[in-house]
Formats: C-alpha cells, structure tokens, sequence
C-alpha cells in the first residue's frame, strides 16, 4: 500500500520558544544592518548637500535623503516590535520554565516524604524507649560496679575512743617538745663580772652544769616518750 499512496511524512516537532526567540533575535540584527547601511548613506548626502549651492541639483540630493530618511524610520520601528516580542516570548519561556522547576521541586517533595513515612514505619517509639531505659540501668550498674571496685578492704577496726586518747597524749608531748624554761634560766644567769673571786665562777659553773644536765635528761624523757608511741602505734597493729 505505501508503493501505491507513498508513506506520511513524519510531523515536525512544534518550534519552541526558545527557537522562535532565536529566530527573531536574527531578524532584528539583520533590521539593523539595513538601518548601519542607511545612516552611511544620510551621511554622504549630507556631505553633498554641504558643498553644493541652491538649486535643482541640491533639491534632488534632499529628496534622496528624504525617502533614505524615511526608510530608516520604518526599519526602527520594525526592529522595536521584534525587539518589544523578543522581550514577550523570553519572559513566557521563563515562566514556562519556572513552572517546571517548580513541579520537579513539588515532585522531589512528595517522593521525600513518601520515603520518610516509609523510613517512619521501620522506627517504633516504644521500642527507643526501651533501648533507653536499658542504657539507664547500665550506667546504673556500671557505677555500682565502680563503687565495688573503690572499696577498701583488710583494714583494721580502731576504736574512737583510743585515738582520742592518743590525740590528747600526743598534744601533750608536743608542748613538752616545745617548754624551752631551762634556756630562759640559762638567760636569767647574770654575768661573771671581772674580777670575781675562783669560788664565785666556780659556783656559776656548777649552775650551768646543773642546767646542762637538766636540757639532757629533757631529751632523754621526749625520746623514751617516743619510742613508747611507737611500740603502741606497733602493738594496734
């Protein structure tokens, strides 16, 4: 049958927009090299008619100018309508593809919160719930273990009443470290003025002795003091 009545030409798409933009964008270049070409030509026949005289001869060179001039009158306005439609068709095609932004932006919208409803369906409420109340109880037996783990252990009871006393005896000793009388008696002796008597220094002396022998049996007292602290320090263990 197509042997016969031959086979249908396949549809041309429809022009676009943007193709019909184009092709007005070159009609108007196209206007306005025609209207360059007249205003060289209004220039030469101005320069003409500046050096020739009054007469037929300039009469004839004005009229030329005249109908260039008018020409170039009617390729303006030609190329401002195509211009003032370029203008119209540019401003559709952006609204057109504003829209389609707009329904791709909607689209990739629904498809979102499609898939967080699906998202939403995997995750339940009391489940998170539960995961936190068992991170809760834990951390609870992590610092029971901890504290378990901080305790001490093998030390030996101590009665209150026995460091109290101790504390006391310990002051005590102290302020017996402390009692420096027996240097301010060492003071208190007067000087040996010069010229005294043998006997005299002698006595004075037997008095430093006597203090010197008193600081000794101090120490001796504090260090057996101590050494009875230690060995009862020694015995509570």
């Amino acid at each position: 049958m197509n042997r016969f009545f031959g086979k249908a030409k396949p549809k041309a798409p429809p022009p676009s927009l943007t193709d019909c933009i184009g092709t007005v964008d070159t009609r108007a270049e196209s206007i306005d090299k025609k209207i360059s070409r007249l205003d060289a030509e209004l220039v030469k026949y101005k320069d003409q008619m500046k050096k020739m005289r009054e007469g037929p001869a300039k009469n004839m060179v004005k009229q030329k100018a005249l109908r260039v001039l008018k020409q170039k009158r009617m390729y303006e306005q030609q190329r401002d309508n195509l211009a003032q439609q370029s203008f119209n068709m540019e401003q559709a095609n952006y609204t057109i593809q504003a829209l389609k932004d707009t329904k791709t932006t909607v689209d990739a919208m629904k498809l979102g919160v499609k898939e967080m409803k699906k998202a939403y369906k995997q995750v339940k409420i009391d489940q998170i719930e539960d995961i936190q109340d068992q991170l809760e109880d834990m951390m609870e037996d992590a610092n029971e273990v901890q504290e378990a783990l901080s305790r001490s252990y093998g030390t030996p009871e101590i009665d209150e009443d026995d460091l109290e006393a101790e504390l006391d005896a310990l002051g005590d000793e102290l302020l017996a470290d402390e009692d420096t009388s027996y240097l301010d008696e060492a003071a208190s002796v007067p000087a040996i003025p010069e010229g005294t008597p043998t006997d005299t220094k002698n006595k004075v002396s037997l008095v430093i002795g006597h203090l010197m022998q008193k600081e000794h049996t101090v120490k001796l007292v504090l260090l057996n003091c101590s050494h009875h602290c230690c060995l009862r320090g020694s015995v509570q263990l």
